[in-house]
């Protein structure tokens, strides 16, 4: 039972790394580029990944077994936006279908605690992919118009500071 759900817990862990760095990556893009409520879709999303690992983490060292801090892929040097939008759908998309997968091989060998841990990461990877779809309906039905009225309310919050002699806070 132990070997299987360490092997389960680990590739997971190796998987929330890779979307740890992934969307951070699009956080630093998106930022750049002035697309404010997407920048912090992005970081907020890779902190709730890097809570996985914790959690993920904690439940190896409870089994006895060696973390295994390597993430499973490298960061794909996407910029665009729409791009960043699809690969993050799918990419949440197979968190759910990997984690169902292993919250049944847990219940299989007896591990109802992975089970279960693994059931919580198919709520918060569901709820994840839905964000991500509801950004992608709004590039769909506003296009372009959509991201350049974010970077139009950054560059009114800069111009709303600097009139009144404050810090530009980003």
């Amino acid at each position: 039972m132990r070997e299987k759900s360490i092997e389960l817990l680990n590739k997971a862990i190796a998987d929330e790394l890779v979307a740890v760095h992934q969307y951070m990556f699009f956080h630093f893009h998106c930022d750049d580029q002035g697309y404010d409520l997407l920048s912090s879709l992005f970081k907020r999303i890779a902190i709730e990944e890097m809570l996985h690992v914790e959690k993920l983490a904690d439940r190896v060292l409870f089994l006895k077994g060696e973390i295994r801090m390597e993430a499973a892929d490298s960061v794909k040097q996407i910029t665009e936006v729409k791009e960043m939008i699809k690969f993050a759908q799918e990419s949440e998309n197979e968190a759910v279908e990997m984690y169902n997968r292993f919250a049944i091989e847990c219940s299989n060998n007896a591990d109802s605690v992975s089970k279960s841990l693994f059931e919580s990461l198919v709520v918060d990877e569901e709820r994840h992919f839905g964000q991500f779809d509801d950004e992608m309906d709004n590039l769909e039905k506003y296009g372009d118009r959509y991201l350049v009225l974010q970077s139009m309310e950054r560059s009114k919050k800069s111009s709303v500071a600097a009139a009144a002699g404050r810090p530009v806070i980003e």
